[in-house]
């Protein structure tokens, strides 16, 4: 067979069972499974010391306003990158092998897109039919569905209307108005189906009870036309509806599927980690468990029919949505092979399913939690916890979990505590100055525990690498007609929680990357992540005391290859053994890694390609590699001393 016959099928062949070829990254995820997973191993512990800049692509100019929340992974395709820029999510496609920009759509969508609910750029999606239709699908921040050409950006005139799908249409609400509803995570693509999510504003104080839900629906790649539709709050007659009482299922929004998604081409699968219900830290208006918030939901991906469910957190207080793409991987668990999928959640909790049944591989157990007495609510008086793999963070906390690395430290951290409620994990909001307490110190906090970087995977060892920061959050509750009709919102305007001598006031570490072997459900190693930020490790009551292991606070979005563990965290970019965690190689970025890194080879050279962004420069691709014979280019950075 010729070569680039062979080439071309076996691109045609992993495209169609959902995944990259091994040399490309088709999707967010690196393929439908979100593993974040490549098999090259050209970069490896032997020479990554030797890693320089191969092109950098600068983005300063995209979009009307310097774009600060650039979380974009590219994908890389036939030697082209396709990844979004600038407040606007212009579609950019860009040279693989030199970094010069091929082309750019941009979609002027006016007040709509000024008012956008938000900005926040994750990246595009990718199909092909395998005989030269290649389609880039964006979704605007004005909530609307692109079809693009993949070699020219320019709109498919048969897709939707002139190349562009309304997404404000089929959400059981009218007269939607801008700045509602959007989407901040790519579209995915499974058996020529486009399954689009949902992403609202922020829920801790929202103007009132009712809001837009964020049903999931599936569209035709081919035509735009409207195949499905899955209620996130369930409606009257469906499964799940009995779960919001008091017609609360009428009003109710959010719901939504904010994250990444994931999908099994071969079952047909695709998997949708949904948030929670409005508002974030009071549910007094909508009793009951409220499906499927806060449910990992398995969906056959042509017909929208749920396969299966499961919930984990029931009625949420506590912002703690599914805030990451479901990592798919076959494991074998006491001699049995399973096809699982695996959930990690801003609650540091993984849960581990059997991906075709639903089952769980190791038992969820139903635990009796702390129950609110915020008045008007009705907390639910149990919550599943899974008994494998133990939690990978901190979660609530005590007196034993403050700072105390001098007894002056210590003394100041509890006097500062004693202001604040504290208790196990699920322990619920308080309304604000309830018997002399400022609010509930929730651990995780509403970031989590884990957020959108999520988890990555070895599919050859079943290993799961979670990057994860311990970061309290102050909850409490106010009635403040004038801001909202909801009986309760966050209070604002607290400020931050208190500093034992401008330290946090937890112990270290702050941010940390675990491994855990989804084979036996046990944990592998832990190691902080980051450089100590400088603002700790230089003040002057920890003058003696060894801050080397404390990590920062970033979550570290992670990469996994044949070989190595690359790891972000501000403007930290390390390499690590995927064994035990020690830092191979560490270099310093030009600004704060943003995005989560991926990596491609293209003419027999492996690059790795991470997005950052500073406020003076704005965002930045910066593409690594190994120095071509002979010698090249400018390093990326010293290596730390």
């Amino acid at each position: 067979m010729n070569v680039r016959i062979a080439f071309c099928a076996a691109v045609l062949a992993a495209s169609l069972l959902g995944q990259s070829p091994t040399s490309e990254w088709h999707f967010y995820g690196s393929d439908a499974h979100s593993t974040k997973y490549s098999p090259l191993d050209q970069i490896n512990q032997d020479n990554v010391k030797q890693l320089q800049t191969a092109w950098r692509w600068h983005g300063a100019n995209f979009g009307p306003r310097p774009d600060t929340n650039w979380e974009v992974t590219p994908l890389m395709v036939h030697g082209i990158l396709y990844f979004t820029a600038g407040t606007r999510r212009d579609a950019i496609a860009v040279d693989a092998a030199t970094g010069e920009t091929l082309w750019m759509y941009r979609l002027d969508e006016g007040e709509r897109g000024t008012r956008a609910v938000r900005f926040n750029n994750r990246g595009l999606a990718y199909w092909t039919d395998g005989q030269g239709d290649e389609r880039i699908l964006l979704i605007s921040p004005g909530y609307q569905l692109v079809a693009l050409n993949a070699k020219t950006g320019t709109p498919i005139p048969g897709f939707g209307s002139s190349g562009i799908v309304e997404l404000l249409n089929g959400l059981d609400r009218t007269n939607i108005p801008p700045g509602v509803i959007g989407a901040t995570s790519p579209a995915i693509v499974i058996r020529d189906v486009v399954v689009v999510g949902a992403a609202l504003g922020v829920g801790a104080a929202p103007k009132s009870k009712e809001s837009v839900p964020g049903y999931v629906r599936g569209y035709d790649v081919r035509t735009g036309k409207l195949l499905w539709t899955f209620h996130t709050i369930a409606l009257a007659g469906e499964t799940g509806n009995e779960t919001w009482e008091d017609g609360s299922w009428k009003y109710t929004g959010n719901t939504a599927v904010w994250a990444p998604m994931s999908a099994d081409e071969e079952l047909g699968y695709v998997y949708l980690p949904v948030e929670m219900p409005t508002g974030d830290v009071y549910g007094g208006h909508r009793h009951g468990d409220n499906l499927f918030g806060d449910s990992l939901v398995c969906l056959d991906a042509r017909t929208g029919t749920r396969i299966w469910h499961s919930q984990h957190v029931h009625h949420d207080m506590w912002d703690w949505d599914n805030p990451a793409a479901p990592v798919l991987v076959d494991i074998t668990v006491d001699g049995k092979p399973i096809k699982a999928v695996a959930q990690v959640t801003k609650q540091s909790y993984v849960f581990v399913y059997d991906r075709v049944t639903g089952k769980p591989v190791w038992p969820i157990v139903e635990k009796p939690v702390p129950i609110s007495d915020v008045p008007g609510e009705k907390s639910s008086p149990t919550q599943p916890v899974p008994s494998k793999p133990a939690p990978f963070d901190l979660q609530g906390v005590t007196t034993n979990d403050l700072a105390d690395f001098t007894p002056e430290i210590k003394t100041e951290a509890l006097k500062i505590a004693a202001q604040y409620k504290l208790g196990p994990i699920f322990t619920p909001p308080i309304v604000y100055d309830s018997n002399g307490k400022q609010g509930t110190l929730q651990v995780p906090g509403a970031g989590g525990g884990a957020n959108w970087q999520g988890a990555s995977a070895d599919p050859e060892t079943g290993m799961l690498y979670v990057p994860s920061n311990t970061a309290p959050y102050l909850s409490a509750l106010v009635h403040d007609p004038k801001r909202s009709d909801m009986n309760y919102i966050a209070r604002g305007g607290i400020g931050g929680i208190g500093q034992p001598m401008g330290l946090p006031l937890l112990k270290p570490p702050y941010g940390r990357i675990t491994a855990i072997d989804l084979n036996t459900g046990e944990h592998a190693w832990m190691v902080p992540n980051g450089e100590t930020p400088d603002n700790i490790k230089n003040n002057p009551a920890l003058k003696g005391i060894d801050t080397s292991k404390f990590g920062g606070p970033n979550k570290a979005p992670l990469l996994v290859t044949k070989t190595l563990l690359f790891a972000g965290g501000g403007t930290q970019f390390r390499a690590l053994d995927k064994k035990t965690g020690a830092v191979v190689f560490d270099m310093k970025l030009s600004a704060n890694d943003t995005g989560g890194p991926m990596t491609y080879l293209l003419n027999g050279r492996q690059y790795i390609v991470v997005a950052v962004t500073s406020r003076d420069s704005g965002p930045e691709l910066i593409a690594l590699a190994l120095p071509r014979s002979g010698g090249e280019t400018r390093p990326a950075a010293a290596p730390e001393q």
